[in-house]
């Protein structure tokens, strides 16, 4: 069996990168930027921004070879020990070709943060690389004024070392739209109505709307690193979605599925879903039952995952252990 391999661990003073591999920002997100910046420094971190960030025209914030160049000069950077981008978007698909993924397997790694289609380049570098990413709040979250305590965590979660362990609870209220306080109760629940699940295996996974794009491509190479590096352990696939109603959710899992991506998969996390509907009367624990049934794996859904905040921090490729009961869950993760 193969190692995954850690980044080291984010010490005070360590320079983080900014930029956006997907969407840049327009003007009114500039303030947020500089909030971000001032925080983090406030923090004891070095911050490098990137052109990127400033900018924003059709869902992108620069041409694709523009993009690719920045996130692969911060890569090279050997002062640089972190990326977290501002946030996600739409195409970041379009990166993949461009950079060297030979050269990245080759160089030892650096923590990559974030989530939504940023997970699209977490995921594929995690698979190509066998190297650790971080799926967690983006550097808007990480640089507002007041982080909740789950997405002050996640820095936490950047410093640890290799065989240092984590344990991260469930919410107890979320966000039911971006810019509210805390205004809902959470609650996991368990497909199928099951008082108790317990499941382990090494995490991987990320947002359902941009990892659909990659079943058959060379970028998603799930049952190979599945033999090479989950073999012994096992599988948690952690999913979570942003724009998708409940038959979307259906055919990209199936897609996944019929990939042969859930292949030894010991348990299932999904997140709140995000802008989400039923499709006449086809609910989300329909698509849940229909692809995850069969399996007979525990599923538990509504968890602290993607886009209805707070998050878990979930290190691609580390250990992790899930319990869920009454509503409550708890994960520890151990990076070995």
């Amino acid at each position: 069996m193969n190692r995954i391999v850690y980044p080291a661990p984010l010490r005070l003073g360590d320079k983080i990168a900014v930029t956006a591999p997907s969407s840049g920002t327009g003007p009114e997100q500039h303030d947020m930027l500089r909030q971000a910046k001032r925080s983090l420094e406030s923090m004891g971190f070095q911050v490098a921004e990137g052109r990127t960030i400033w900018t924003n025209e059709k869902c992108v914030s620069a041409p694709r070879e523009t993009r690719a160049r920045e996130l692969e000069a911060f890569l090279a950077d050997d002062e640089v020990k972190a990326i977290i981008p501002p946030w996600g978007g739409e195409f970041l698909m379009e990166l993949l070709p461009l950079i060297d993924w030979e050269r990245w397997k080759a160089q030892a790694p650096k923590w990559l943060l974030g989530y939504s289609d940023i997970s699209t380049l977490l995921f594929v570098y995690t698979l190509l690389t066998g190297h650790a990413t971080a799926h967690g709040p983006n550097y808007f979250d990480v640089g507002s004024e007041s982080p909740d305590e789950l997405t002050a965590r996640c820095l936490d979660v950047l410093r640890m070392g290799r065989g240092a362990a984590a344990r991260q609870t469930s919410s107890s209220r979320y966000r039911s739209s971006w810019h509210n306080p805390p205004d809902s109760d959470t609650r996991w629940e368990i497909l199928g109505g099951g008082e108790r699940a317990r499941f382990s295996g090494r995490l991987i996974g990320g947002c359902l709307d941009t990892l659909s794009s990659l079943p058959g491509t060379r970028y998603a190479p799930v049952e190979s690193f599945v033999r090479s590096y989950c073999e012994d352990s096992g599988v948690i696939w952690y999913l979570e979605s942003c724009e998708m109603n409940a038959a979307d959710i259906y055919r990209s899992l199936w897609q996944m599925e019929q990939s042969g991506w859930f292949r030894r998969m010991n348990g299932v996390l999904i997140g709140r879903p995000a802008g989400y509907s039923h499709a006449d009367g086809f609910e989300l624990t329909d698509a849940l039952s229909a692809v995850f049934g069969p399996m007979g794996i525990p599923v538990v859904y509504n968890a602290d995952i993607g886009h209805v905040p707070p998050q878990l921090t979930l290190v691609n490729g580390a250990l992790a252990e899930v319990s869920c009961s009454g509503g409550r869950g708890e994960l520890t993760m151990t990076l070995s």
